[in-house]
């Protein structure tokens, strides 16, 4: 290929290319070619080398060279190389660029030319690569071309403008008596540029916001006269007189009115005049009105105007485009909260589009939909609500399942009906509720004590059904080892009667415990079940037995810990069995710390005070733990209440022990008796910036000791990588045990806690010097504390 070869010649070269190397091989020709030409001093060509150069950069190769011949092209005085070299400034330089300070005098010229277009060159290149150095230095000649007389340059330096005050704000304020004079032009474009330039400046100064608002009965004058205007074919968008400026007045009116009753007051007429006017059969007059009613919602609008923007969304909703349905979803998901009642009259409607092929449509509508529930339509909604989840994408149906749930909580009219609405998303969605759903639905049907033999029927019937939904076997397993006495009786008034014997029974739990779809967590729920039926029935306790001895060499180590202490209550402990196999108390709404199966921090239901016992507070967590995990076994002969205690930082634990069956248990760990521990001192030996950490110690022997460092984050930001990291001295031997996690939420709302374990065998003066490194917002952060006293630990020689 010649290199003298025009553009089109080069661009038909390198599209019949057949591979990528024959494609580089054009490409690296031509661009050598053109660095031969460019170093010419005399190039008349040079304005059809930078083109070419031009397309080369578009495709993705380098073509920095061309940089300084840009730079001349400019200065040149012939406007079609003029023109050329500003186009290719605007594509291969930017602010970071040294070559761009270069071409900052020849703007300044070209902005005094007395040619418009050279003129509207320059105020391109400024408006789209002006760095903040070059903005400050032209700020005035931009200044001074928005009181040209010419149109065709005000509404270029308008626009310019705009890019002068984002890039530096303070020069806003030079902009404001032109900016004002500029709505007082006739031409739509100058109005355009100045409508922009008065948004620009309002967002970035409230003070510039509060001068413009003098100009809302300006702006409503021209989008009446845009409004009522007849046919012009200059700015007739289908059959909508410039819809384009109509759309930029009405988004400066929403900034102006928003917060200010003034301006919403003399907005309010136009706003209504615009909704019930403007055509809204075609995609043009959606675009207006859409705006209309995103200002109409944004200000202190009148109720009447609201409804009047809900009305219209809700048209939007029976358009056939989908991104206008998508639109009017979210723009009603925003205000259902503060027009709750209006947003409801289109309820059949959103949940028509639940219906949509369109996954993004379904998303809106289901999100619209759930927060459209309420109290008074909680059963309509939610038969709508359940068939979509039947048939929902896989995608949605873990959020579909989780705000059902918390609809039928917050707005449930009957506990029955509450219970068949969670379990019947069990048997849709099991496998997609979030964790916490167990422990919630067997708290709800812990509660509803008069509906336990229909629960554990029905449950019955949905475990025989399928048991691939390990939420729903969880709850069912835990339902028939709790009420498998009412389930045996068969006696059901709530459903149709059903004969189930106790192989019938055992047979459920044991195609469970066996079944390859069973997680472990599954399976302790079914083994605890199976234990728990064993003083429900009489003639199968041999097959139980069984059973459980069969789990006592598991390889999962939970369902074997469970298998071999089940096993010891047959064998040692049978007296003991009914008491500690009873059922559980009833657990006290909205109790903290549930997890997949098993509730922590649970509260029962008191019993007489005659049989209760109080103890002294325990102010150690994890021995008053252990204790209340034995007495819990007992089924609520125990009392365990959270209390707190004064001038302790840590939790108090009241533990009740009664005298019968909660005696003979502590007779198995050797006449232990709950006594009151002494309390642990806590000290804070590290607080700044808003982490804190506090220490304190427990000896385990003569020479060791266990100091607990817990950290925590009072700050509004929260922290990741944290750690913590001790040195001690050289004859004190030091293991430090896994922290309970490496980041601290913002405000306190978790902790950090590290255990180390120190012996001294030496007994030396004990000093231990701590690092605290984090990371704050992406940057990291590192301190050091020294301890040189341990609370409790002086006296005995530590």
């Amino acid at each position: 290929m010649s290199p003298s070869v025009p553009l089109q010649e080069m661009i038909r070269a390198i599209r019949s290319a057949r591979t990528q190397c024959e494609e580089r091989g054009v490409i690296q020709r031509e661009c050598a070619a053109i660095r031969a030409q460019f170093r010419q001093a005399d190039n008349g060509g040079r304005s059809h080398n930078l083109a070419k150069l031009l397309y080369v950069h578009m495709l993705g190769y380098p073509a920095h060279f061309g940089q300084m011949e840009c730079v001349r092209m400019i200065a040149s005085s012939r406007y079609s190389e003029k023109r050329v070299g500003y186009l290719g400034a605007m594509m291969l330089l930017d602010e970071k660029q040294d070559a761009s300070l270069l071409i900052t005098n020849s703007i300044k010229n070209d902005l005094a030319h007395s040619n418009q277009y050279v003129q509207s060159l320059a105020l391109c290149t400024l408006a789209c690569m002006g760095s903040a150095e070059m903005c400050r230095d032209l700020a005035p000649e931009i200044d001074r071309l928005l009181r040209a007389s010419n149109s065709y340059i005000k509404k270029k330096a308008a626009l310019c403008a705009v890019h002068i005050v984002r890039k530096v704000q303070e020069l806003g304020e030079l902009f404001v008596p032109a900016a004002r004079s500029l709505l007082s032009e006739k031409n739509h474009g100058v109005l355009h540029g100045a409508v922009v330039l008065i948004i620009e400046l309002c967002e970035q100064n409230p003070e510039t916001l509060e001068r413009f608002r003098k100009t809302v009965p300006d702006l409503v004058q021209i989008m009446k006269g845009l409004v009522l205007s007849g046919y012009s074919p200059e700015h007739d968008v289908a059959g909508i007189s410039d819809p384009f400026l109509q759309v930029r007045i009405l988004r400066l009116l929403r900034i102006l009115g928003r917060n200010n009753e003034g301006a919403s007051d003399a907005m309010n007429d136009l706003l209504a005049q615009v909704a019930t006017n403007t055509d809204s059969t075609k995609t043009v007059g959606n675009a207006v009105l859409y705006e209309t009613v995103l200002t109409v919602l944004d200000i202190k609008s009148e109720s009447g105007l609201r409804v009047l923007a809900v009305n219209i969304l809700g048209r939007f909703l029976l358009n056939n485009d989908r991104n206008i349905r998508y639109i009017a979803m979210t723009s009603l998901q925003k205000i259902v909260g503060t027009d709750h009642n209006a947003v409801q009259r289109h309820r059949g409607t959103i949940v028509d589009c639940l219906k949509d092929q369109d996954a993004s449509v379904k998303r809106r509508a289901l999100e619209l939909s759930l927060a459209l529930v309420s109290a008074s339509n909680i059963r309509s909604m939610m038969k709508e609500l359940l068939l979509f989840l039947s048939s929902c994408p896989p995608e949605l149906r873990a959020h579909a399942a989780s705000g059902i749930f918390n609809a039928a909580e917050r707005y449930a009219p009957s506990q029955r009906w509450h219970i068949d609405t969670m379990l019947h998303v069990l048997i849709t969605a099991g496998g997609d509720v979030r964790d916490e759903t167990v422990p919630n639905l067997i708290q709800l049907i812990t509660n509803a004590s008069e509906l336990h033999c229909y629960t554990v029927h029905k449950l019955y019937r949905a475990l025989l059904m399928d048991i691939s939904q390990q939420s729903l076997v969880q709850v069912a397993c835990w339902c028939i080892g709790e009420y498998g006495d009412l389930l045996l009786k068969g006696d059901c008034q709530e459903t149709e009667p059903v004969q189930v014997t106790e192989d019938d029974a055992l047979d459920a739990l044991e195609t469970v415990l066996q079944s390859h779809m069973s997680s472990p967590a599954t399976r302790g729920f079914a083994l605890t079940a199976t234990m728990k039926l064993s003083t429900r029935i009489t003639d199968n306790v041999d097959r139980i037995r069984s059973i459980v001895s069969i789990y006592g060499s598991c390889i999962d180590v939970e369902l074997q810990q469970r298998a071999v202490e089940y096993n010891a209550l047959f064998r040692k402990y049978d007296h003991m069995r009914a008491a500690v196999l009873e059922r559980m108390p009833v657990i006290e709404k909205n109790s903290p710390g549930h997890t997949n199966g098993e509730s922590t921090g649970e509260a029962v239901k008191d019993i007489p005070a005659a049989k209760k016992k109080q103890a002294k507070p325990v102010l150690l967590q994890q021995p008053a733990n252990q204790v209340c995990d034995l007495l819990d076994l007992l089924g609520g002969s125990e009392t365990l209440q959270p209390a707190a205690a004064a001038g302790c930082t840590a939790l108090g634990l009241s533990i009740h022990a009664a005298s019968t069956a909660g005696g003979d248990l502590l007779d198995l760990l050797g006449g232990f008796e709950p006594v009151a521990l002494a309390p642990v001192p806590s000290v804070l030996v590290y607080d700044k910036g808003g982490v804190t950490l506090t220490l304190s110690c427990e000896k385990q022997s003569d020479t060791g000791l266990t100091v607990t460092l817990m950290a925590s984050n009072s700050s509004d930001s929260d922290l990741s990588s944290f750690t913590l990291q001790a040195a001690v001295p050289k004859s004190v031997q030091l293991h430090m045990k896994a922290p309970s996690g490496d980041s601290l939420p913002a405000r306190g709302t978790a902790k950090v806690t590290q255990m180390v374990v120190l012996n001294n065998p030496n007994k030396v003066n004990l000093k231990m010097r701590v690092r605290v490194s984090y990371t704050r917002q992406g940057s990291p952060f590192q301190d050091t504390v020294q301890i040189d006293s341990f609370p409790g630990l002086d006296a005995a020689g530590q």
